[in-house]
């Protein structure tokens, strides 16, 4: 038997033995502007067209959608201190899928004012502690204490 795994051709009847993936993948965004209620706004690779966005929520996740519109993100290309161009991450596809009738999309609200308030009464601590390390490392000529012989 040869070490590598064949599979054998699939006819009906018999169990498929292969799963397979999608080539592509779509991730949810948050809209920066005011859009309708039936909108949903996706960041999805460049090569991919407005029909693999619509077959890829139609056939995975069951959703109806009525269109989608694209615009293609160019990544900044910076040049480093030789001229040389540098691209930190590829260009990306912005999709904005239209859903079908009667259906409505209201993106979740992750950080309620709650944990907002939390954050700032935690950031504002952390602040007065530095404060407090940075006044005993001043008699040491601002240098932390490990940092002494």
């Amino acid at each position: 038997m040869s070490r590598f795994m064949r599979y054998r051709l699939w006819s009906p009847g018999n169990p498929q033995n292969r799963v397979f993936f999608t080539d592509f993948y779509m991730a949810l965004m948050s809209p920066t502007q005011p859009t309708p209620p039936n909108q949903v706004w996706f960041k999805c690779p460049a090569e991919m067209t407005k029909f693999d966005i619509k077959n890829y929520l139609q056939k995975i996740y069951n959703v109806p959608v009525a269109r989608v519109n694209t615009r293609v993100v160019f990544a900044k290309v910076w040049r480093d201190h030789k001229n040389r161009r540098i691209k930190p991450e590829p260009d990306y596809k912005m999709a904005y899928v239209t859903l079908g009738e009667g259906m409505t999309f209201e993106f979740p609200d992750i950080y309620p004012e709650e944990k907002k308030d939390q954050e700032k009464d935690m950031i504002e601590n952390l602040k007065k502690e530095q404060k407090k390390k940075d006044a005993s490392w001043a008699r040491e000529g601002g240098l932390p204490g490990w940092f002494s012989l």
